[in-house]
């Protein structure tokens, strides 16, 4: 399976001959504060613990989920990343047929090809900012009766909020067909809890929530998410996980990340204050197209003859800053790219950086 996320740092610094920490990576969209003081120090404790196996349940981290998410304990399942939990649905959900609101992360279709499931698509168009009109989308969940659903909200790679009463709508379209809705809300932690819609897709039993705490706590190369669902479907999740999921120092990790109230605060105003100068700045370059967002990221679309490939190399080896080509999203094409909202500093790099490639002469 080829590989096509962003963060693909190590393989850029090998490209260009130079350490990791000489690129700036704006492919991967991760909290720009990186580790907080309190999980540095939980880190730094668990390692105290590495010769013992993990908590195999993962109590005090699920404990922490279950409160930061007001839902029952039994509702949560932890696991090594949400990409985890995305490939065991196709193995745990009965059925055969999955649908995709596009273009989306490419790991809903490799999970469900690589265990034989047929894949429809559901796109969004740019021409009306990714708008999610419900109706035509529950008439196709009623003609083509899919198992599985999927939606990403805040949508990626788009950055589009759509509002809570809406995901409910679309859960309630879904219960005539039996349709499980799979609501990804990876990013949902820098819009705020207020527009999730875990609490009520939990207790309808009829989805499950994906949410991730690599992005907003900058726990990206330790693995850390979890599935939010009906007490039934998550055990049965987590019967097919392998023993000791979690290991420690994700554990220590995670419930340090939940309890630094302050530390969320400041990511939230940070990366809304950084994002609105991102978009404003951008938008003013010729030949750029700036979507809005309500996420860590933004997504630009290219004026031709300038496409992602030839911006992400050119921005690479003249800046040594790293972009998402996302040409390879079903529903997008070779004019788009996302880049990661990061902290004052490196945005006027990437600005001055964009600036200078749109006047670049066409090879």
């Amino acid at each position: 399976m080829a590989f096509d996320h962003g963060g693909t740092i190590y393989a850029a610094a090998r490209q260009l001959g130079c350490h990791p920490s000489e690129i700036l990576d704006l492919s991967a969209s991760i909290n720009p504060l990186g580790l907080s003081p309190a999980v540095r120090s939980a880190c730094l404790a668990a390692l105290e613990q590495v010769p013992h196996y993990p908590d195999p349940v993962a109590k005090r981290l699920t404990e922490a989920l279950a409160a930061h998410f007001r839902v029952p304990v039994t509702s949560v399942l932890a696991a090594s990343g949400s990409t985890h939990l995305i490939h065991l649905l196709p193995q745990v959900v009965p059925g055969s047929r999955a649908l995709i609101v596009a273009p989306a992360f490419s790991e809903y279709a490799h999970a469900l090809t690589r265990h034989h499931w047929q894949i429809d698509y559901h796109l969004l168009s740019p021409n009306d900012g990714f708008r999610l009109a419900l109706e035509p989308l529950a008439a196709e969940v009623r003609r083509l009766r899919p198992q599985l659903l999927f939606l990403c909200n805040p949508a990626n790679p788009s950055g589009t909020l759509y509002p809570s009463r809406q995901v409910r709508e679309l859960l309630d379209r879904c219960t005539p067909t039996g349709t499980l809705l799979v609501l990804d809300e990876a990013f949902m932690d820098f819009c705020g809890e207020e527009h999730s819609a875990a609490a009520a897709v939990v207790q309808s039993g009829r989805g499950i929530v994906l949410r991730s705490l690599t992005k907003f706590y900058a726990l990206a190369g330790l693995r850390l998410g979890c599935a939010l669902a009906a007490p039934e479907l998550a055990k049965r999740l987590g019967a097919a996980l392998p023993p000791w999921e979690v290991n420690t120092m994700a554990q220590f990790a995670g419930v340090a990340a939940l309890a630094d109230h302050d530390y969320a605060a400041e990511t939230r105003e940070l990366v809304a204050d950084e994002r609105n100068l991102l978009f404003e700045t951008l938008s003013r370059l010729p030949g750029i197209t700036v979507f809005p967002s309500t996420a860590n990221y933004l997504l630009l679309k290219l004026d031709a003859p300038l496409t992602a490939a030839r911006l992400q190399e050119d921005l690479l080896a003249t800046y040594r800053i790293l972009l998402r080509d996302c040409s390879t999203f079903v529903g997008l094409n070779q004019q788009f790219v996302r880049v990661a909202v990061r902290n004052r500093s490196e945005n006027e790099r990437l600005i001055e950086a964009l600036h200078e490639a749109v006047r670049l002469p066409t090879r």
